[in-house]
């Protein structure tokens, strides 16, 4: 235990969130008293759940035009919008929502789970490689226009979640397979808001270590049997005196709810800190070292572009070239070229490059690879800056279109209570969401400048400004290159904006 004292101690010395001018919002009068409510989480999860269902039903059973189905609109201009929104400003409470649990928590009323998660498996290679999926069938598929396929992958998201965690204990889908809460993962970095304990003293005392084990109880029927689970830690084996940062944390508050000390809380902090933290940290370990991590920030920034991308007119003229140097007309093969271009080569290349100039300017000893794997959570700012831009773009543009979808959705089921539909509804001008979406990349940038000053500042102290030159001149290029795409006229995806 005084390993652990000791590293939250460092922690909590560097990142102060315990003072007086800190935020916990399980103290706040309402909404503090709602999040301790055990069934707070079930509360918000079978309203998205049925939400789910309407949008699986309309996809498959309403309108083939996009702009007029439940299922394209809400998943991709409404969802994703909020989504962004709500990392940026709270935290990962879409993960506290997540309706795709829901079938699993009470498929676990009638059998438990017998199997771990595979050793083999414990990494983010496989959730690394199904987000690129997505991003790949999203394009080529072009979902935002099909709703019976949206549809589709909703079920699929549900069944996989189900299947996953059916078979295997724990957390499994949440923390290993999930795409999705691996997006949350990151983006929940920059969040002012972080699930920690208030007091490491507390800690460092207790005896029963009930935010990881859970509170369990003997049976008291007089027969040997096994105990019972009362109320279960942390299923994604973050134990709370060691968890640093947001990473793996769903935000599900179950190690509110076991610890017997009431002393943990969901607490305002320094966005970004943890990214440039080197505090060993329960279930992560250490991220900078972790190439399986570093890979998951690297495709969580370039593919923040390369989805931009493909929303703007240039990516036709760059397919059309591909078409014609390769002779070829099949689409699948153009695509996954240009998603190797993007989230391979132009990786390797670029951040390869600034790792040997960093190494250059600093004399720095040993190899790229792991220089790079550090530095990779340098750009995860930067990246999400990019989300919030794109996603914001839609969302703000397209915000009042749900209203006339839902209208013609209420009417074709005859119920005439919602109005006739008012076609007329749209969102903010492109013209007066752009400054926002600078602002986004602003943020992101000067986010990524202050992580990479801080593990240069850590690393070399000496030569923290050649080390920290290199890896500004990357994110200035990524920032460049994002303001150009944004620049560019975006398809309005999914509304009558653009269809």
């Amino acid at each position: 235990m005084a390993t652990v004292s000791a590293t939250r101690r460092a922690y909590d010395a560097r990142f102060p969130a315990g003072g007086p001018s800190a935020v916990d919002l399980l103290r706040l009068p309402l909404l503090g008293r709602f999040l301790r409510w055990r069934s707070a989480r079930v509360a918000l999860q079978a309203p998205l759940f049925l939400l789910s269902a309407v949008l699986v039903l309309h996809g498959l059973y309403g309108p083939d035009l996009a702009p007029k189905n439940l299922a394209t609109l809400l998943t991709w201009v409404h969802y994703r919008g909020l989504l962004v929104l709500v990392l940026l400003v709270a935290g990962n409470f879409f993960c506290f929502a997540c309706p795709f649990l829901l079938p699993r928590e009470l498929a676990r009323r009638l059998f438990q789970p017998v199997w771990n998660w595979p050793r083999v498996l414990r990494n983010k290679w496989l959730a690394i490689a199904l987000f690129i999926l997505i991003l790949f069938a999203y394009e080529l598929f072009g979902l935002w226009g099909s709703p019976r396929l949206t549809a589709l992958v909703i079920v699929g998201y549900f069944a996989s979640a189900l299947a996953v965690d059916a078979l295997f204990k724990h957390a499994s889908f949440c923390k290993w397979v999930c795409p999705i809460g691996q997006f949350n993962f990151l983006g929940s970095a920059m969040s002012p808001l972080e699930v920690r304990v208030r007091d490491t003293g507390v800690c460092a005392s207790c005896g029963t270590k009930d935010c990881i084990r859970g509170t369990i109880a003997a049976p008291d029927n007089g027969r040997v049997s096994l105990p019972v689970v009362m109320q279960r830690g942390c299923e994604l084996a973050l134990f709370q005196p060691l968890k640093v940062g947001n990473q793996d944390c769903t935000f599900c508050l179950d190690c509110v709810h076991a610890c017997p000390h009431d002393n943990i809380g969901v607490m305002s902090r320094f966005p970004g800190s943890e990214l440039w933290t080197d505090t060993p940290r329960s279930g992560v370990g250490q991220p900078h070292t972790r190439k399986d991590f570093a890979a998951l920030a690297v495709v969580f920034t370039f593919g923040a572009l390369l989805n931009a991308f493909g929303m703007v007119s240039p990516v036709y003229v760059v397919q059309a070239w591909l078409s014609r140097v390769l002779g070829m007309t099949a689409r699948a093969p153009i695509l996954g070229l240009l998603f190797v271009a993007i989230l391979v080569v132009e990786p390797v290349v670029l951040i390869g490059l600034t790792a040997w100039t960093t190494k250059r300017l600093t004399g720095a000893r040993g190899g790229l690879l792991p220089l790079a794997t550090r530095y990779a959570t340098t750009l995860i700012p930067l990246g999400f800056g990019v989300w919030l831009s794109h996603y914001g773009f839609h969302f703000f543009t397209g915000v009042m279109t749900v209203i006339p979808v839902a209208q013609s959705a209420a009417a074709d089921l005859g119920w005439a209570w919602l109005g006739r539909p008012n076609w007329g509804f749209g969102g903010l001008r492109a013209s007066a969401v752009y400054p926002i979406e600078l602002s986004f990349l602003v943020f992101g940038m000067i986010s990524a400048w202050t992580v990479a000053r801080r593990l240069a500042c850590c690393d070399y102290p000496s030569a923290s400004w050649r080390a920290f030159a290199p890896w500004a001149v990357l994110h200035t290029i990524l920032f460049a290159t994002a303001v150009w795409l944004l620049a560019q006229p975006m398809e309005m995806r999914g509304t009558f904006l653009g269809g």
